[in-house]
């Protein structure tokens, strides 16, 4: 999986005040937990744009004060109204303990019933995967070479290698409905031939 490197200061005081005064600053304060101890600290806000404002997943290579830690994107808030960010949670991985991530899916392939008329339905665009940091897979692929009108892909039939899927088995990833232009075609096809 990629790294994305960014550093932040240790925050000294805690509290509302102090937050809106970093916020001021262009600064959005953070917290690093899941180690040994937690962190509180402050990251600019530019560099947490390409964490943040991406469907993959990254490892986050994070400096606070000369202390090195590798870590993933928990969680982000946002101001309501300008949706500018709020405050971030990073969660500090560890090489023997497994963590529980949202996976992108990538789509390969051309479906022959998308050819033919039919309509792609993608439902899914992430999977929840239980797996170790070094296991983890950048994206999850799905072919649609064998996709025909009416067919899908569900959560079932997707491996990934030394990783848990966890969501439903039944749920689908992507369909290949029947559009409205072929079941007109199809009901103009059968009315011909009962002519």
């Amino acid at each position: 999986m990629k790294s994305i490197a960014i550093s932040g200061s240790s925050r000294k005081n805690v509290g509302k005040r102090d937050a809106k005064e970093l916020r001021y600053q262009g600064m959005v304060p953070a917290v690093l937990y899941g180690g040994k101890e937690q962190y509180h600290f402050s990251v600019s806000a530019a560099d947490l744009k390409p964490v943040i404002y991406t469907p993959d997943v990254h490892f986050i290579d994070i400096e606070i004060d000369g202390n090195k830690h590798q870590a993933v994107l928990q969680d982000a808030q946002f101001h309501p109204l300008t949706d500018q960010v709020r405050h971030v949670d990073f969660l500090e991985l560890n090489d023997k303990k497994e963590v529980v991530l949202s996976i992108p899916v990538k789509l390969t392939g051309a479906s022959p019933g998308v050819k033919v008329g039919g309509k792609l339905v993608q439902k899914l665009r992430n999977l929840r995967v239980k797996a170790l940091p070094k296991d983890l897979p950048q994206y999850i692929e799905v072919s649609l070479a064998s996709l025909e009108v009416g067919d899908s892909v569900r959560v079932e039939d997707v491996q990934v290698a030394n990783a848990k899927v966890l969501n439903n088995a039944d749920d689908t990833i992507v369909s290949v409905t029947m559009s409205r232009a072929l079941r007109q075609a199809e009901q103009e096809a059968a009315k011909a031939d009962k002519k």
